[in-house]
């Protein structure tokens, strides 16, 4: 029964990392549409009746608007474009950000130590958690999961020394977290590995 409750919270986990931003995409897609609907009224009335010509000239444009930007993101322009329209359009979508960084970690694509794997130092032990921001002062925010579900928990600022980050992906922290502790001692030994010094040849 554990292993089959473990299999179905694992998988539910990587849905949702797959069919979420989907979903996002399909909002901001026919919410394209419909704002570019007044812009293509006058040439769609140019085509046939029975052709859906107003959704379907407003589907080309706004994928067309999506080539320009993809083709252009890599300039410092299109950075810039890309900056502005994430913050005063992607980001006000509830939880656009939040799994706008989960993939990106899944994916190994992202440089930001958002959700950065950690041993969290508790009163009663140590404790799968993951870094959110580093603070001015130094602290962090950490999130710590409730078990067996990896994005459910409590946010925590704590002392750097009470938050032992580590080096391995993102994915094999959530894997630990899904299967009630099961491979913690990978973490354990990575957060030990960190703390020794490295030896040197000659």
């Amino acid at each position: 029964m554990t292993r089959v409750t473990a299999f179905l919270s694992k998988a539910l986990v990587r849905g949702l990392l797959i069919v979420v931003p989907v979903y996002f995409a399909v909002l901001l897609l026919l919410k394209g549409m419909k704002s570019v609907g007044n812009l293509v009224r006058p040439f769609a009335q140019i085509l046939p009746d029975w052709l859906p010509a107003e959704q379907l000239l407003s589907l080309l444009l706004v994928l067309a608007i999506c080539i320009v930007i993809g083709a252009s993101v890599g300039t410092g322009l299109g950075q810039r474009l890309r900056a502005w329209l994430e913050s005063s359009v992607f980001e006000r979508i509830p939880g656009y950000a939040l799994f706008r960084s989960l993939t990106q970690q899944v994916a190994g694509h992202s440089r930001e130590s958002t959700w950065k794997a950690a041993l969290f130092q508790s009163d009663e032990g140590l404790a799968p958690a993951f870094i959110i921001e580093e603070l001015a002062d130094g602290r962090y925010t950490v999130f710590v999961p409730s078990i067996p579900t990896p994005f459910a928990g409590a946010v925590y600022v704590l002392d750097r020394q009470r938050v032992h980050p580590l080096d391995v992906p993102f994915t094999d922290a959530v894997r630990v977290v899904s299967r009630w502790g099961s491979g913690a001692k990978d973490l354990v030994a990575a957060m030990e590995n960190r703390g020794k010094p490295v030896e040197r040849g000659g």
